[in-house]
């Protein structure tokens, strides 16, 4: 699905949503700033940088983000694999930023980043993690400087498998900041070079791979709010093929750090349950009365594939399949491994340590395979605090979620204010006893209403009859009789991670 994007947020609305913003934030408590205690410890630690005697600086790392983005969390390189049997092995090498070299325990750092656990991405600006002189610069895989990374290691034969994997501090030095939508250009020309050159390939193995296992990446439209000098817009679309192959690269660092935690006894995972029966029940039969049984024989990611992207009754299913995986938590350990270690979607354990300068267990996972590869005892801090981490990543997700929510509603409301009166096109993405899911097309909006005659998958008109902007409420009626009073529908619940 190409991007959609409304126009940009009018002038009347502008102001009303920015004072809307503003008090969203103050009502949530979102951190304004950092401590000074903070700023001076971040200060010193970026003038006395970490500096592993391992030197991986000749190896060719490129990063690969969102267009504009600072907080550069991975470098990656990939190569044929000389040393394998015949030849036909690869080899994935993945850098991360080394934050936990800037972060003294039980220091101003560490304490702020334990209140916040996460960097929060919000319309009128994001509320990072870190101070930015560590996240945005002196500990940012940025291009053309030496960095100290977490340098994951790992050797895949020929369909993509894993047959080793290994971490370590190094220095290391990324070559080039490449964008996702700048990348896609490249490799539709044919003008991939470097690692980029091998990314579909080993991104597309491992896609085989996830079939195997039984899993599926549960990709969903992204909704993204997009800011500029003249006001705000949303851009709707769905990930494009790099960025899914990328994420395939994510994921087997993640699945490597899950089996080498659990081999070792140590760590923590992130884990979901597996479908309940019931909601394996509920699914086929809303699947079918999209016109869509799921085969009895196929597997659930094999179905979820089957899909074109262009046809509307895709985001309907893919809807409907999120309601599957519920229940992802973090599960610590230092001696006997979790009861459910599995992440079900990925079917595998997982673990989250590629995104440190963004979230906050990230920091634990590193330093825990470091020390195991090492052959080293985990540092007391690490394994001492393991047990905290759940309860803090839990009130963080919470936060982001609701916050992200709510900020949504206003942007939305905004750009419907000036369009009371009008009559919209929209689909039906789901719908649940007597309410519907509407997305309307231009602005894409989303938004619950009494379900009526509606049926998933299917088309409908809409007049906007108010949009609140300070409490992000929206009323629109259908062509004929009142549709309803809705707000926008909190996200998705996580499925991969």
């Amino acid at each position: 699905m190409p991007a959609r994007r409304t126009r940009l947020t009018p002038e009347s609305a502008h102001g009303q949503l920015a004072a809307a913003l503003a008090a969203l934030r103050a009502e949530a408590e979102v951190p304004s700033g950092f401590t000074e205690a903070a700023l001076a410890e971040a200060a010193h630690a970026a003038e006395n940088p970490p500096r592993p005697s391992l030197d991986l600086r000749e190896i060719p790392f490129v990063t690969l983000d969102p267009p504009g983005a600072q907080d550069l969390d991975q470098a990656l390189h990939l190569e044929s694999d000389p040393e394998s049997a015949d030849g036909s092995g690869w080899i994935a090498r993945y850098a991360i930023a080394d934050l936990p070299g800037f972060v003294r325990p039980g220091g101003a750092i560490d304490a702020e980043a334990r209140e916040r656990g996460q960097t929060l991405y919000l319309p009128d600006g994001k509320v990072p993690l870190h101070p930015e002189i560590l996240s945005e610069n002196h500990a940012s895989l940025l291009p053309e400087q030496d960095r100290s990374a977490f340098v994951w290691t790992i050797r895949l034969n020929a369909a993509g498998a894993t047959t080793a994997a290994h971490v370590e501090r190094a220095m290391v030095r990324s070559r080039a900041k490449l964008d996702y939508p700048a990348a896609q250009a490249a490799i539709d020309r044919g003008e991939e070079q470097g690692p980029l050159a091998l990314l579909p390939v080993i991104g597309e193995l491992r896609i085989a791979q996830e079939r195997l296992r039984g899993g599926a990446s549960l990709n969903l439209p992204d909704e993204e709010i997009v800011r500029d000098e003249s006001g705000y817009r949303i851009e709707r679309r769905f990930p494009l093929p790099v960025e899914e192959w990328n994420a395939q690269l994510s994921l087997l660092v993640g699945i490597a750090a899950g089996e080498m935690m659990l081999e070792a006894g140590i760590g923590i995972l992130r884990t979901m349950p597996a479908p309940t029966p019931e909601a394996l029940a509920e699914f086929r039969e809303r699947v079918a009365a999209l016109g869509h049984p799921w085969p009895e024989d196929q597997a659930y990611g094999e179905f979820l594939r089957s899909f074109d992207r262009e046809d509307p009754i895709t985001a309907s299913i893919l809807i409907a399949a999120s309601g599957l995986f519920r229940g992802a938590d973090y599960a610590p350990f230092t001696d006997s491994p979790p009861e459910e270690p599995i992440q079900a979607a990925i079917a595998a354990p997982y673990a989250h340590v590629t995104a440190p300068l963004r979230r906050l267990v990230d920091r634990w996972g590193l330093v825990i395979c470091e020390a195991i590869c090492a052959g080293t005892p985990v540092p007391e801090w690490a394994s001492s605090s393991l047990a905290e981490l759940p309860a803090l990543m839990r009130a963080s997700s919470q936060l982001a979620s609701r916050v992200g929510s709510a900020a949504l509603d206003r942007v939305e409301a905004a750009l419907l204010r000036d369009r009371v009166g009008d009559v919209l096109d929209a689909t039906v993405l789901e719908v649940r006893g007597d309410r519907a899911r509407i997305q309307i097309s231009d602005p894409p909006v989303t938004t619950n209403c009494p379900a009526g005659p509606l049926v998933a998958g299917g088309a409908a008109r809409v007049r906007v009859v108010a949009a609140d902007v300070p409490s992000g409420k929206v009323e629109v009626v259908g062509a004929v009789g009142v549709v309803g009073v809705a707000e926008v529908a909190e996200a998705a619940p996580e499925s991969a991670g």
